[in-house]
């Protein structure tokens, strides 16, 4: 019995952490953003959006989302993130996107500037901003 309870627990939690990402940005944006566009933004070798805008674009804070969003897009665990960009910061060379509490807290952000960029799980999403990938 014990063993059927754990199975469940587990299946429970890898279900939780297999969530779809959403990408999103603020309506009013009209850039093409695609995969590639969105890992150099979170690597902080793209600066701008394809209009010349420059992007604003916002973590959350550790996270099954963000650990998510990490692996999927930006290609790197979490721990390889924040490594990477511990080395851009010593060097000098980059800031690490803020980092937000919560999907709440990014629908609202990105909602509210016509700059920002940002990920949430893609059940939250709401017409307040616009999806621009999912994965």
């Amino acid at each position: 019995m014990k063993k059927i309870i754990l199975a469940g627990v587990f299946s429970l939690c890898s279900i939780s952490t297999f969530a779809e990402v959403a990408v999103i940005i603020n309506p009013s944006n009209a850039s093409n953003i695609d995969a590639d566009t969105i890992k150099k933004i979170y690597l902080g070798k793209s600066k701008s959006f394809d209009n010349g805008t420059k992007v604003n674009p916002v973590n959350q804070n550790d996270n099954a989302i963000a650990d998510e969003f990490n692996d999927k897009v930006v290609g790197k665990s979490s721990n390889q993130l924040n490594a990477y960009w511990s080395k851009l910061i010593f060097t000098g060379k980059g800031t690490p996107p803020v980092k937000l509490d919560n999907d709440q807290a990014v629908l609202d952000f990105v909602a509210a500037n016509g700059d920002a960029i940002g990920y949430v799980e893609s059940g939250k999403v709401n017409d307040k901003v616009k999806v621009v990938g999912k994965f």
